[in-house]
């Protein structure tokens, strides 16, 4: 399932959609029969938090709640106008925003916080019936008949359950989408513990085989010691060279990986934007110290993204790098604007993405990596800051 506290760009590349609709609804209902204001905020305000509500769904919830029946009495205390309505009292742009916040809670939320949350929405659609002026017995000649409260109520459970059955679907391929990634990790890690152990069996214990195989033929023949002895230790010194050869490899990435220095992390961050040769426009707030172990691993992150964008990346014109901290956690950004390649410029090993992810979790963070909705391929990172 997808966490809470979204960045507030992924925001807006997710919420544009509804956005975008109740927008039109509010103005649609702007143009009514003289709406009050209190009912046009009252709207403005639950639409306004149907938006931002993947960020904190619950407290969404329970704001918008309180929104509506907090408008309701202003309108009952002020006589005010009501506009046109749809279910009850409630105008298309509330209708719209409550079914939005009634799906996004329980996809993102705990059962019992979205069941909580679906309660209150739905006791504060009930008070507003009762609370808020009726538009259609103001204006009767605008429809035959004022609604029952049976019919009401029907359609209120099936406008529930569609909100629910939405957010119950989106809450189950979230959970697939998550699934399906810890499995191409595990994946990944289980191949590369393979391939070391495919190396270590075809490479060093040929050695050390060699070696018992001598050291037992001289405990055997104590004679032939000496001629066997310069063949152990040769035997030694070319065990001790695969292994190190063998550690390189491994650690490759490591070995050109960038240190942090004293002149401080948002200068290393400059220089690693500044090394990688692409058209990178970076944007770095990073106020105060950090550990040497944060610093190490977000010099590391940024590094190795942008080299995953040379390797993987064409048509790159630009390459946004943001590192930014508020004391807690450091955030790290890098996406670019090219089209992924066929085949990378030079060999992959594939566990690029899962080292840095392995790197963030490490360190207690998180870390995100996937293609972006308008193109090109985006890679997220936050860790926390610890003085421990």
């Amino acid at each position: 399932m997808e966490g809470t506290n979204l960045e507030w760009r992924a925001l807006a590349r997710r919420q544009w959609p509804l956005a975008s609709v109740l927008v039109m609804f509010l103005l649609l209902q702007a143009q009514g029969d003289g709406p009050a204001w209190s009912n046009l905020i009252g709207s403005l305000s639950l639409a306004a938090l149907a938006v931002v509500s993947p960020r904190k769904p619950f407290d969404a919830a329970l704001a918008a709640a309180t929104a509506l029946v907090a408008s309701s009495v202003l309108m009952r205390v002020t006589g005010a106008t009501p506009g046109p309505s749809l279910l009850g009292a409630l105008t298309i742009v509330e209708l719209g925003a409550m079914m939005a916040m009634a799906a996004i809670v329980v996809r993102q939320e705990k059962v019992w916080r979205s069941t909580v949350a679906l309660v209150v929405l739905v006791a504060a659609g009930v008070a507003e019936y009762y609370i808020r002026p009726n538009y259609w017995v103001r204006y009767p000649d605008h429809f035959p008949a004022e609604p029952s409260l049976l019919p009401n109520a029907v359609v209120t459970l099936i406008l529930l359950a569609l909100a629910v059955g939405t957010g119950l679907y989106f809450r189950a391929r979230d959970r697939e989408r998550a699934t399906a990634v810890r499995a191409e990790v595990a994946a990944a890690q289980h191949a590369e513990r393979m391939a070391l152990a495919r190396e270590l069996h075809d490479v060093v214990a040929h050695y050390v085989t060699g070696i018992v195989v001598h050291a037992q033929a001289a405990q055997a023949v104590p004679q032939a010691a000496q001629e066997v002895l310069p063949i152990i230790v040769t035997s030694g010194n070319e065990a001790l060279t695969a292994m190190r050869r063998l550690v390189g490899t491994l650690r490759d990435s490591e070995a050109a990986a960038p240190e942090a220095t004293d002149s401080g992390l948002a200068d290393d961050v400059r220089a690693v934007a500044e090394k990688s040769g692409q058209p990178v426009r970076l944007s770095v707030d990073l106020p105060g110290e950090f550990p040497v172990a944060l610093a190490r691993s977000v010099l590391r992150l940024v590094q190795e993204s942008l080299t995953n964008t040379r390797k993987h990346a064409d048509g790159v014109t630009r390459v946004d790098v943001e590192v930014t901290s508020d004391g807690s956690a450091v955030r790290v950004l890098v996406a670019d604007d090219g089209r992924q390649r066929t085949s990378p410029l030079t060999g992959s090993s594939g566990y690029g993405l899962v080292g840095m992810r392995e790197r963030a979790e490490l360190l207690g963070g998180s870390f995100t990596a996937g293609p972006r909705p308008t193109g090109g391929w985006e890679v997220r990172a936050e860790i926390p800051v610890s003085n421990d």
